[in-house]
């Protein structure tokens, strides 16, 4: 003898028989994924020389992992001319000591501060060229172990304890910078 089901019924058995079988084939593929994708290894965590490397690309550009006694800038410097780098955004967090500088626009120059020992929170910035040189131009806000915050216009920086972490976003189209008569001061062309 043959039951004949009412419609919601029939329905909610298909729907049924469908769930189960995505959930059958999403775990079939992901077994089949795991038995062929390679375990990622990582390298054990040593102290850094100077033959460690700086960076990794990534999809958008570079992740950079500076360590104690590498300058920001010249590790920057020395990516953007070893990968010719076009031009990019970057930012970044880590500890060092950082140079601060505030434009004095009566002296077309900055007033520096220097803090040592400082986390740096936020660190932005681009990079470009100037006089077929990479041109570098950060800004950040440190704190210390007070909590005091301070910020500006990077104008050095030092990695000390810990690291520094920089994401370089490329950008395809070669950027300049140069000086702004009417201000003195270095500007990103566009």
């Amino acid at each position: 003898m043959h039951v004949q089901l009412h419609p919601k019924h029939r329905v909610c058995k298909l729907m049924l028989a469908v769930a189960a079988a995505v959930m059958i084939n999403t775990t079939g593929m992901q077994l089949a994924a795991a038995e062929t994708t390679p375990a990622a290894t990582t390298a054990p965590m040593q102290c850094a020389t100077e033959a460690t490397p700086r960076y990794t690309k990534t999809p958008t550009g570079y992740l950079m992992v500076l360590r104690m006694g590498d300058n920001a800038f010249k590790e920057l410097t020395k990516l953007a001319i070893a990968e010719k780098i076009p031009s990019a955004s970057i930012t970044g967090i880590g500890f060092g000591n950082v140079k601060f500088g505030f434009w004095n626009k009566d002296k077309k120059d900055f007033d520096a501060k220097t803090l040592n020992s400082v986390e740096m929170a936020s660190i932005t910035g681009s990079v470009a060229w100037k006089n077929d040189q990479p041109s570098i131009h950060m800004h950040g806000v440190a704190g210390d172990a007070t909590f005091q915050a301070y910020g500006g216009h990077i104008l050095d920086f030092e990695v000390t304890t810990g690291s520094m972490e920089i994401t370089v976003i490329v950008h395809q189209r070669r950027l300049e910078r140069g000086i702004d008569p009417c201000i003195g001061a270095n500007v990103l062309g566009i």
